[in-house]
């Protein structure tokens, strides 16, 4: 028979949870603060515990997808004894949270988890999805198998806070790249470009990005930063063309005044003639 897990926390992400392990036919245990959330799957087969200490007594392997950390402490709160239970967290918080978290499991018997889920709820089980894990190595591969159908695992250390560490590292660049982008057409539109017109630009940009990265990369873990493909100072002085010309269409220009910034700032520290990548150094040193 396949392992038996509980998984509490039937938001969108939790249910689609549910729905990859039911197929490959684990027994699936749920609980969820609105019960209701749960006649869909249970309607495929889970079953609905009635209360977090029933749900947490079905199954050795303890899967948590809720809004947050916190969410975890009021609902094993009650659930005073976890020996025997490994509790993987896949809600998204902070790093130091996610730390206090496997402490706090592990005060109670328990061995923890963290995972950071890089997948939308319908990309769930799908090739795409990957799941960052940090915590005891040992704990991922004894429960990689079943794991593995929520997305691709990837362990990237015991530190309990990497796994968030990681989700959030990428969630920044996810992020920042959308904003990038509607700015970016905003500034076009100023002009009358439409979208569907400036889209296959944007396209091409994203796919010759990336080219620069490696060499990045290795710029940034030698702490060399030669100015040969592009300087700070150049580099700055498109900044602020950038920011000029924001205010000149009349959109906003916070995320352009953000980037000017830190290029100030680089200027200012007498980064101008190296590399771009030293910005990385002001970025580091907030203060």
């Amino acid at each position: 028979m396949n392992q038996s897990v509980t998984l509490i926390g039937l938001g969108p992400m939790g249910q689609a949870m549910v729905n990859v392990l039911l197929e490959d036919g684990h027994p699936v245990t749920v609980w969820n603060r609105t019960a209701s959330r749960a006649d869909g799957v249970v309607a495929r087969g889970a079953v609905l515990a009635a209360t977090p200490a029933e749900a947490v007594g079905a199954s050795d392997l303890v899967l948590l997808s809720l809004t947050d950390y916190a969410a975890m402490y009021d609902i094993l709160g009650p659930v005073e004894d976890l020996t025997g239970k490994v509790v993987v967290n896949l809600s998204s918080d902070t790093p130091d949270r996610a730390r206090e978290a496997a402490t706090w499991i592990e005060q109670r018997g328990g061995r923890f988890l963290t995972g950071g889920v890089l997948a939308s709820a319908e990309l769930v089980g799908a090739e795409p999805a990957k799941v960052f894990y940090s915590g005891p190595a040992e704990l991922l591969e004894a429960h990689e198998q079943t794991l593995r159908l929520i997305g691709k695992p990837h362990h990237v250390g015991t530190d309990p806070g990497l796994a968030q560490l990681y989700y959030l590292a990428h969630i920044d660049l996810f992020l920042v790249t959308l904003a990038a982008y509607l700015h970016a057409t905003a500034l076009v539109g100023s002009a009358g470009v439409s979208a569907q017109e400036f889209l296959p630009w944007v396209v091409a940009n994203l796919e010759t990005n990336p080219l620069v990265l490696p060499a990045a990369a290795a710029q940034i873990d030698s702490g060399e930063h030669p100015g040969e493909l592009g300087t700070a100072r150049m580099m700055g002085a498109s900044a602020d063309h950038l920011l000029e010309a924001s205010r000149a269409a009349g959109i906003d220009a916070e995320l352009p005044g953000a980037i000017k910034a830190h290029y100030d700032r680089a200027i200012a520290s007498g980064l101008g003639e190296g590399s771009w990548t030293g910005l990385i150094d002001v970025i580091r040193n907030a203060r």
